[in-house]
Order: C-alpha cells, then sequence, then structure tokens
C-alpha cells in the first residue's frame, strides 16, 4: 500500500500536465515512431530478466518504481505532447521529436547494459533529458545541461542532439571530464583536440599522472601530441621535453622532482653520468640515487608528498634496484666460489653503511645466502666499532625497514642486528614492524612478518611479535575494521599454529590440507601423477641434471631422451610420469626453446602437471613461474623469491604445497627432497609432511657435515610456509566476503 501511495504522488504532484493517452488520436503515418519507443521501453522493462511493467534496478522498490514511472510513464507522456503541442506543427517535426525520445530510450538502454551509467539515475536522466529536449527544440544549446551530468550520463544525453548549437562544445566537455576520469589516456586521445583551449592543461594532467608516458611521446616532434608537448609552458612538461633531448635521457629522469626544484642541475647529473668520451661513474651514480631516494622518502613518509619521479619502470625506485643488482649483487654472486673475501666483494667496498643497506633491501630477490650474509657483515663495519642499528634505520628515514627485517630473520641475522641497539629500541622497533599492516594495496608486508615469524627462533622476541599482533587486532576490532581485523586475526592464528603442533590450522582458518596428500588427488582422471622439472643450461643445471637422471634405479624408472626433454616413467606401482627439458646451451637460448616444446607436448597430450620442480639459480625462477600450468598441488622450489613469486604461485595454484628454502636451493638436498616424493607419490600413500621431513632431518643429521645440517635447516615444508599459508587463508577469506 505504501508504494501504491508513492506511486500515485509520482503521477499526480508534477508540475507539468500532458494530455491523457485516451485523448490522443495518433496518425496513422506515426504510429510506427511510436511503435519504436514502445519497443524500447518493452526492451528497457525486459532489462531485469522480467516483463512485467516493472524494472527492477535495485533492492530497493521505491527505487524501482521511481525508475519505472521515469522510464515508461514519463516517457509516454513525452510522446503524446509530441502529439498535442500546438508549436510542433508539421508532420516532419513531430517525427523528428519522437526520434528524440526513441534515440535517448536506446542510448539509456545501451549504456545500461553495458555498466557504463547506474540506472537509478533514470529519474534525474529523464528530467535532463526533457530540459535539454525543450532547449533543443527553441534553438537554444545543451551545454548548460550536459556541464551538470556524469560524464557517463552526458554521453546519454548528448549523443541524442547531434545537430544541437552546443554539440560541438558538449563534446569537448565529455572529454575534457573523461580524461580527468582516466588521465592515462590522455595522451592517446588529445590528437583531434590539439587546437582546442583545453588542450594544453590536459598536457600537464597527463604529465603529473605519468611523467615517464609524457617522456615517450616528446620526442615524436611531428605527431599532433608531441607538438602540444613541445609548445607547453608549464615548468614539468618544459624540463621532460629538456631531458628527452639528452643522450641517455632515462639516467636523469630519477631526478626530475630535485631538477624542478634547482636542487641539483642537468650538467651535475651529467658529470657522473658521462657525456661523449667520458665514462659513467656507476658508483657516483649508485650513491646520487641512494641520496635522492632518502630524500624522496623523506617527502612520502613523513611529508605525505608523493614525489614524481619515484615510481615507474623508469622512476628513481626502479632505477635503484636495477643498478643495485647489476653494479653489487650480480658481481658478488658470480664470485661465490671464491675463498678470498676480499676479492669477491671487492665491488662493495666503496658504499657507505646506508648505501649498502639499499644494495641489501632491493636485491631481496637476487642476492644469495653468502653474498647477503658478508654484505651484512660489512654493512655493521661501516656502521663503526660501536654500530647502532636504530641510527642506521633513521638515517635511511626507515625507508624498507620491514623489508630489512624480514631479510634479517630469513637469513637468522635478526638477533644480531638488535643487538646493536638498546632493548627498549628493539622493541619499538618490533612494534612497528608488525605495525600498520592493513595499509596500501597489497599485503607484502603481512606476509613478511608471517615469513620472518617462520624464521625466528629467539622465543621473547616471537612472545613479543605475538603480542603486538594480538593488540593490532583488537585495536581493529575497536574501530570495526574490517581488513586489518581479518589480517591481525589470521596471524595471530598462524602464530599460535607455528608454536603449538596441536592445532589443526586448516580446520581453524578453512584453507585445504597443508599438512598432507593423498595419492588421487594429485592424480588426474586417468589415474596419473604428472611432474615436469624446470631444468637451466647454465653451468649448475649441467653440474646436476646426470646426478638427478642416476637418482632414479633401473629396476624402478624407465628413462627415455627426447631431443629436448627426458622422459621417466614409473615401473612398479602407481603410475608417475617425469618430465624433464634437458639443460641445453642457455647463452644460445635453448633451454628456454626445450621448456616451450615440452609445455606443447603435454599440452597437446592433455598431461597437466601437478607437481613442478624448479632446478636452478633463483634468478630463474621468473621464467620458471611464467611457464607452468595452473593449478599445481606440490611445487619445489630453492629461494622463494619474496612476496611478489608468492602471491604469483598461489594466484595460479592455489592449493599448491609449495616446499622452498630462506637460501639458494642446494643440489645434494633436492636430490634427496626429490627422491623421497616421487617414491612416496609411486607408493600411493598418503604424503605426509610432517613424516617425510623427520625421515629426512634425520638423513642429513647423521652427516657430520655441518653445512649440510645448516642448508637443511633453511628447507621449509607446506606446513610451516607461513607467508603463503597467510595469503592462501587471506584470499579464502576474501572469496567469502570477509
Amino acid at each position: 500500500m505504501k508504494y501504491l501511495f508513492i506511486y500515485l504522488l509520482t503521477i499526480f504532484c508534477r508540475g507539468e500536465v500532458f494530455a491523457s493517452p485516451d485523448s490522443v488520436v495518433i496518425p496513422l503515418n506515426r504510429q510506427l515512431f511510436h511503435d519504436r519507443i514502445d519497443n524500447e521501453q518493452s526492451l528497457l522493462d525486459k532489462e531485469d530478466g522480467k516483463i512485467d511493467g516493472m524494472i527492477r534496478v535495485s533492492t530497493n522498490d521505491e527505487v524501482n518504481l521511481q525508475v519505472t514511472d521515469a522510464l515508461l510513464r514519463r516517457l509516454n507522456e513525452y510522446q503524446y505532447m509530441v502529439e498535442t503541442n500546438d508549436s510542433i506543427v508539421s508532420n516532419n517535426e513531430k517525427i523528428r521529436q519522437l526520434n528524440f525520445i526513441e534515440i535517448f530510450s536506446r542510448n539509456f538502454r545501451i549504456s545500461w547494459r553495458q555498466k557504463k551509467v547506474d540506472p537509478s539515475l533514470a529519474p534525474l536522466l529523464v528530467d535532463v533529458f526533457h530540459q535539454a529536449w525543450i532547449a533543443n527544440r527553441q534553438g537554444a544549446s545543451i551545454l548548460p545541461f550536459i556541464a551538470t551530468m556524469s560524464y557517463e550520463a552526458g554521453v546519454v544525453l548528448t549523443e541524442v542532439f547531434p545537430q544541437n548549437i552546443g554539440y560541438a562544445e558538449s563534446r569537448n566537455l565529455l572529454f575534457v571530464k573523461y580524461c580527468h576520469l582516466h588521465p592515462e589516456k590522455i595522451l592517446t586521445l588529445i590528437g583531434p583536440y590539439s587546437n582546442e583551449a583545453f588542450a594544453d592543461s590536459l598536457i600537464v594532467v597527463a604529465c603529473k599522472n605519468d611523467p615517464e608516458q609524457l617522456y615517450n611521446y616528446a620526442n615524436s616532434t611531428k605527431s599532433l601530441e608531441g607538438k602540444l608537448i613541445q609548445r607547453n609552458t608549464d615548468p614539468l612538461v618544459k624540463t621532460i621535453v629538456q631531458l628527452s633531448k639528452l643522450d641517455n635521457a632515462l639516467l636523469y629522469y630519477p631526478f626530475l622532482d630535485n631538477l624542478l626544484t634547482n636542487k641539483i642541475t642537468i650538467g651535475a647529473i651529467k658529470k657522473i653520468i658521462g657525456d661523449g668520451e667520458m665514462k659513467m661513474d656507476s658508483i657516483g651514480y649508485f650513491k646520487l640515487l641512494v641520496k635522492t631516494e632518502k630524500e624522496y622518502y623523506y617527502r612520502l613518509g613523513v611529508m605525505k608528498d608523493t614525489p614524481i619521479a619515484m615510481f615507474g619502470e623508469n622512476g628513481l625506485r626502479k632505477m635503484l634496484q636495477r643498478k643495485a643488482i647489476k653494479h653489487f649483487i650480480t658481481p658478488i654472486n658470480n664470485l661465490h666460489e671464491q675463498n678470498n673475501l676480499n676479492i669477491r666483494m671487492r665491488a662493495i667496498d666503496p658504499l657507505s653503511a646506508e648505501e649498502l643497506y639499499y644494495v641489501i633491501v632491493m636485491g631481496e630477490n637476487d642476492i644469495y645466502t653468502s653474498s647477503y650474509k658478508h654484505s651484512f657483515a660489512r654493512l655493521l663495519q661501516r656502521m663503526g666499532s660501536k654500530p647502532r642499528g636504530d641510527s642506521l634505520l633513521l638515517n635511511v628515514n626507515m625507508d624498507f625497514f620491514k623489508k630489512f627485517i624480514k631479510m634479517a630473520a630469513n637469513f637468522n641475522q635478526l638477533d644480531t642486528f638488535l643487538k646493536t641497539m638498546p632493548v627498549n629500541n628493539s622493541a619499538t622497533l618490533m612494534k612497528a614492524f608488525v605495525a600498520n599492516l592493513d595499509d596500501g594495496n597489497n599485503l607484502e608486508d603481512a606476509v613478511d612478518v608471517a615469513d620472518s615469524y617462520s624464521s625466528i627462533t629467539d622465543t621473547l622476541l616471537l612472545q613479543n611479535i605475538l603480542r603486538n599482533v594480538m593488540a593490532n587486532e583488537q585495536k581493529r576490532i575497536n574501530q570495526n575494521n574490517v581488513k586489518g581485523k581479518t589480517i591481525y586475526g589470521l596471524l595471530k592464528t598462524i602464530f599460535f599454529s607455528a608454536n603449538n603442533n596441536s592445532i589443526d590450522l586448516t580446520s581453524q582458518i578453512g584453507i585445504p590440507s597443508i599438512y598432507s596428500l593423498d595419492y588421487k588427488y594429485i592424480a588426474d582422471d586417468s589415474g596419473r601423477v604428472i611432474e615436469q622439472v624446470f631444468f637451466y643450461g647454465d653451468e649448475d643445471g649441467k653440474m646436476y641434471f646426470p646426478q638427478f637422471i642416476n637418482s632414479f634405479s633401473p629396476k624402478e624408472w624407465k628413462i627415455n631422451y627426447q631431443k629436448e626433454w627426458v622422459e621417466i616413467k614409473s615401473l612398479t606401482g602407481k603410475k608417475v610420469w617425469i618430465y624433464a627439458n634437458l639443460p641445453l646451451n642457455n647463452d644460445q637460448n635453448l633451454d628456454d626453446t626445450a621448456q616451450i616444446h615440452l609445455a606443447k607436448y603435454l599440452a597437446k597430450n592433455d598431461l597437466e602437471p601437478s607437481v613442478v620442480v624448479h632446478r636452478g639459480h633463483s634468478y630463474w625462477l621468473p621464467r620458471t613461474l611464467d611457464r607452468m600450468v595452473g593449478g599445481a598441488k606440490i611445487i619445489v622450489l630453492g629461494s622463494c623469491g619474496g612476496y611478489k613469486n608468492l602471491n604469483q604461485i598461489i594466484s595460479t595454484s592455489p592449493d599448491a604445497h609449495i616446499i622452498s628454502t630462506k637460501e639458494i636451493g642446494k643440489g645434494d638436498i633436492n636430490r634427496p627432497i626429490l627422491n623421497y616424493l616421487n617414491q612416496s607419490i609411486a607408493s600411493g600413500k598418503k604424503l605426509v609432511w610432517k613424516d617425510m621431513w623427520a625421515s629426512l632431518t634425520k638423513l642429513f643429521y647423521s652427516d657430520n657435515n655441518k653445512g649440510m645440517r645448516e642448508s637443511w635447516d633453511d628447507y621449509i615444508p607446506p606446513y610451516k610456509n607461513l607467508g603463503a599459508i597467510f595469503i592462501k587463508a587471506y584470499n579464502k577469506k576474501m572469496e567469502g566476503g570477509l
């Protein structure tokens, strides 16, 4: 009864009175045009899935009634008004006015279907259409009405009146509105509008949104976009144009903010980058990058002001990472077999403690274990006879401090670092480590905390972290912060499980079992378990491939060599088929080709790997992740390489059980792991990770090789891979709507 009352009010309480439909006689020569409008209204009625005289756009019946009234009754009134209005005299003019109603109805329906316009806006749109329609009939511009609308609604209305005197201006206005909604599209669309008064201001908007994109267009001086950029008088645009004309222009780009504020000159940078016969000073360039990063991060973290050139593919952060890897991490990694540390670590000799700090955090995915440990030792040396870790972190404005702590924990150096500062300061630091994990757009900080917890052995430190997590959870509960409550609640549960083996984590957080796997779970529909092993054709791959092959007993496995890969099939027990590409010459890219051909062969023959093994250095891992199929159930890696790789793995294989190591995988450990894994799968018995780990621990600890034992201790079974478990649990919560 309430809705009927509302409906009647909408009908009878309008200012403009139209003729009753029953009193209007429509001539046969115009009936077709009325029928077209009626057909569009029927399609609008059908858009919610049911033709019943009610257009449902929401769960709110009052909104649905208002939308229905606007699109059905009011558009009917407009039709009858055309027939009865004495100012619309000729037959052709009446047809033209009816066409406007039809076009509006169709534009609205299509935009609704394409989800370009909110259908609940129908009453407002019909109101504005009516006003613009009257203005158009009177020869006035529709621009004032379009100006009041959103971009999407404006498009619906503007295209109804393409002959209106304000059409061109309305289109321009809509383009400007679109550009402010999508500044990344400005430079690709601005060409036809290059002579408009607003073009120069949009170039500035595009520049501030993505200076790199503007740089790419600036060199195209003959294009409309290039000419627009070249003529622009904005200081930022002018500076980018100036940089685009320099040799090695992208090397100047990270310093763009400081160039704009005259904190540095192009000439000063050129002395470091080099020009002509003068070679680049790579050490000086890295030092300048570090100095600038500290300045930029102070602006970002303290002043809440984002530097223009800090992010992006050629921004400061990316450049700092590239140079850290190229000039420092790669040289000391390549000398990992060099026993003379003065020779091996020579590349980092010119660096200060702060500069070494950035080398370490920028090299998370690339630095070898030994490279990290020796770099960390030199970091402490550079800090003086009485090193203070808290002072170091303050000197870098706490930039990347969570990443630094996570790496120190993973490489068993956190306790050493914390002891370089007073107890109160270390406690405050660890409190900050677990704070604000719900900020930002990804889970990287939360995953870093989870991974760190699994690496720490100091009981008091673990208790401190857990208390801080629980305090943050309670704070988010009090704030009704759903995301924060979820993140900290999951971390609390996961950390409790790490401390108490009796807690069944899978039942606590609602994810598939992380403790064991049944054969049926990893077998395909034909009862086969398909395993794919990725080898690389560097010296490491060539050395370990023969050992990998020799680990398969001829009595239990049949080995069949192909041109680019080897096929290994079990002769006893369950069907286990293993495919490994040959470690063909990497310099000629033959290993890459072999992997591609093997992948095509597996796909063509419906052989979908449920077990994936990466055999190679960590820098090959991204290629393995890009090549492996989704849905793998067991993934064996060397070093996981941080949040980015871990998140990619779980995105493509959400139920994967991941075996990884905090260090670089070692062939003498990987081989027994794979032997145990393959034999267990072939037996058809349930694969229990705790049993496997106990058996292998006994094997490696029976050896008197201390290095072997220490390396084995750095391997992480699936049920202790807390970062992966956290991502799985959080994704599960998201699927359930938190």
